[in-house]
């Protein structure tokens, strides 16, 4: 049985579930698969800081985490920034791959991309990096990566211009959910004919989305909104006794953390929320039109000004506006049906078949030229 060995990190709900995607991918098609959160497994302590003050800049200082995220995109800084974590890391996570002896190893985050390309120089297994946003930050890149998997061709293109093989590079997509790729309805007989929105805020549910729902339902039209609070309990509490009892001609139903967003996907006409890169891959896969009026600083600005260069999304940069937006689309259906085709163009190199292919690809041309997994890792008297 193949074996897989999957790094991934807790900031953010993206990496994780890219990781878990990849998990049942790879365990339905036959591998051994083991999962591993880098951090934790090797520095508790950093894991705290790092996932926790990743938390506490995206709430409390986002100008300053959108400073530092654009300086250590640059090669000199990032260089500095990940030798430290290196360092810290690298001697525990290779005693990680030498137990579990993997014959390949993938990373759904870029804190182990350095290492693992680092590592490299002491072993000889194939190593993927996976590309959750749809700019690449300097951090997921090393010369020593075997391949890269993206989100889109427009990534693969920022890619080759930042000096990375084009042949190194497959666009089949972020790993998500196969569900994301089976229609739940028959939408010519199970659409319903009311306009539907989903609202949602990534996984940690943002506060901005109240009064993102109090700017639509001052909305004349006749509309049903779902909304998904995630884990916020407070903010889902919040909107169940606002909203509770006649709501006009609006039917709203309210959800926290689900498992259901691809079902709930299908039944909907647009998607309002942040443009998380697993978020988008979502919906670029169920072909559902995105209205962005949150953005974490950063990366998801560039996811943003992806999907709205591709026309497949549009930006309400003041959120009082975006009942504007929703008449609009409401009142110019084709408009809808435009962003819809554009999406699915889109969405058809996504492939999790490829995936797979891709994997047993590298493992079959590093086999070649090593028969005896032991042998995958070299004397360090050697290096």
């Amino acid at each position: 049985m193949k074996k897989l060995l999957i790094f991934t990190a807790s900031t953010g709900g993206g990496h994780n579930e890219a990781a878990t995607s990849l998990e049942e991918l790879f365990e339905n098609n036959g591998y051994d698969v083991v999962k591993l959160d880098a951090l934790k497994e090797t520095n508790k302590v950093m894991n705290s800081i790092v996932t926790e003050g990743y938390e506490l800049l995206l709430k409390i200082f986002p100008k300053a985490y959108s400073e530092l995220y654009k300086k250590s995109n640059g090669k000199i800084i990032s260089s500095r920034m990940v030798s430290i974590i290196t360092k810290l890391m690298e001697d525990k996570i290779y005693n990680l791959i030498k137990e579990h002896k993997p014959d390949l190893i993938i990373a759904t985050h870029p804190f182990v991309v350095n290492i693992i390309g680092e590592l490299k120089r002491k072993i000889s297994i194939p190593f993927i990096s996976i590309v959750t946003d749809y700019k690449a930050h300097q951090t997921y890149i090393h010369k020593n990566v075997d391949a890269y998997i993206t989100g889109s061709y427009y990534t693969k293109v920022h890619m080759m211009k930042k000096g990375i093989e084009k042949q190194k590079i497959f666009h089949y997509g972020i790993p998500i959910r196969k569900e994301f790729f089976l229609c739940s309805i028959d939408k010519k007989r199970n659409k319903e004919d009311v306009f539907t929105l989903l609202l949602m805020g990534g996984s940690m549910g943002l506060k901005a989305m109240e009064k993102v729902l109090e700017n639509i339902m001052t909305s004349k039209n006749r509309m049903k909104i779902i909304v998904v609070c995630g884990n916020n309990k407070k903010l889902k509490n919040k909107l169940e006794k606002k909203y509770e009892g006649e709501l006009n001609n609006k039917e709203m139903s309210i959800y926290g953390f689900t498992k259901n967003i691809p079902q709930l996907m299908d039944i909907s006409d647009v998607i309002i929320t942040k443009p998380g890169g697993l978020t988008v891959s979502e919906s670029i896969a169920k072909n559902i039109p995105m209205i962005i009026p949150y953005v974490i600083p950063g990366q998801e600005e560039e996811n943003s000004d992806f999907l709205i260069e591709s026309g497949v999304a549009l930006r309400t940069k003041k959120i009082n506006h975006m009942v504007k937006v929703i008449d609009s689309l409401i009142q110019k259906p084709e408009e809808l049906g435009n962003m819809k085709k554009k999406l699915k163009n889109l969405s058809k190199p996504y492939s999790r078949d490829a995936i797979v292919q891709l994997v047993n690809k590298l493992i079959v041309e590093n086999s070649n030229r090593t028969h005896d997994i032991y042998n995958y890792f070299y004397e360090k008297k050697s290096i």
